[in-house]
């Protein structure tokens, strides 16, 4: 419990402190952020804003992560390295996205191709590293298994598994770089949904069935490897980005970028997929499957009918044009996001309660 709660507060205390320096040097160098021509008009005034705000909570829950380790003296496990592996590789790929955006004055970053490899690259070496390193009981970071609060039916195997994987970790990140449109939106909901995994993780701990002998009823048990470990990166997550949204909410003084939505995506889709609640996430972090499906009806019915279904694409810029002012779309997006997380929390604890 106190890996849980030093994490949080030197996570959360990193960002409030590191955030401004790190403006400070973005703004010295000129790294802007760059705004479309066809996006809404009132985002005119964003130009210039220092973008790649990412750096900021990648390295604060990386550190936050390992001092509250060194202070408990707990070892580090290999669960938390791996999602903090796979956000940091996937915060790479967003960085040279930024990069090439700000330095080469090339809206769209990174070629296609060239981002999608990188994507590939790091998720594949996630997937297959986290199929290693079984404990004494024999359970490795990941299951071929697929799971909604906890493993069900058979396995689909190590091939399927990394698709599968693969197939969550492009989702959740690019889901989240659709919903970073808007100052605080994207983190705010995050900090919601790492908060659930530190409920997630601590609850699958105190009833962990490597506890078995000493619950009341042994059936009624998690099998993940470390779910504790999961527990402590999900809540330096929440602190670094509650630490960070101080900076980036309405009016920004910073973006997070890809560097920070393409880490934050991966970083949620490695606590479901480590914490045996794959299918759940999509709960969980209802606003960014909302936010995802709106771009895809969108792109579907304009290429088959010709007519668009919303005034634009992704959803929170339609409301913005219906006339709905930033700070309004967010913090009813946020108030979504709440329910989203109120009701996955409740489905996690009814599966539970369902096997006693």
């Amino acid at each position: 419990m106190r890996q849980i709660l030093f994490a949080g507060a030197i996570g959360l205390f990193l960002t409030l402190v590191g955030t401004p320096l790190l403006i400070k040097l973005l703004a010295r160098k000129g790294y802007g952020q760059f705004i479309r021509d066809d996006g809404p008009r009132t985002h005119g005034s964003k130009k210039g804003t220092p973008t790649m705000g990412g750096i900021a909570f990648i390295l604060a829950t990386i550190i936050a992560y390992v001092l509250a380790k060194v202070i408990t003296g707990e070892d580090i496990r290999y669960s938390g390295i791996l999602v903090l592996f796979l956000m940091a590789g996937m915060g790479l790929v967003g960085f040279l996205d930024d990069y090439i955006k700000i330095v080469k004055q090339r809206s769209l970053g990174l070629r296609a191709k060239a981002k999608m490899a990188g994507q590939l690259i790091v998720g594949i070496a996630f997937a297959v590293l986290s199929l290693q390193f079984a404990d004494s009981r024999g359970n490795t970071p990941a299951s071929t298994r697929l799971s909604f609060v906890e493993d069900f039916g058979w396995s689909i195997g190590p091939v399927l598994f990394c698709v599968w994987a693969l197939f969550m970790i492009l989702a959740m990140s690019n889901g989240v770089n659709l919903t970073d449109g808007l100052d605080g939106l994207a983190t705010g909901a995050s900090v919601m949904v790492f908060g659930a995994y530190t409920f997630i993780g601590l609850w699958q701990f105190q009833e962990s069935c490597a506890f078995a002998d000493n619950l009341t009823n042994p059936n009624a048990c998690f099998e993940v490897r470390d779910p504790l470990d999961l527990a402590v990166v999900a809540s330096a997550l929440m602190g670094a980005c509650f630490g960070f949204l101080w900076w980036n909410t309405s009016p920004a003084k910073i973006f997070m970028g890809d560097t920070g939505s393409l880490a934050l995506g991966g970083a949620l889709a490695g606590l479901a997929i480590l914490s045996r609640t794959e299918f759940l996430l999509a709960i969980l972090g209802g606003l960014f499957v909302m936010i995802t499906m709106s771009v895809v009806i969108q792109v579907g019915s304009f290429k088959m009918t010709g007519k668009r279904v919303f005034r634009m694409a992704p959803l929170q810029h339609h409301f913005e044009l219906k006339g709905w002012s930033e700070v309004l779309v967010v913090v009813r997006f946020w108030i979504i996001q709440g329910m989203c997380v109120i009701v996955g929390l409740g489905l996690f604890y009814a599966g539970w309660a369902a096997k006693k």
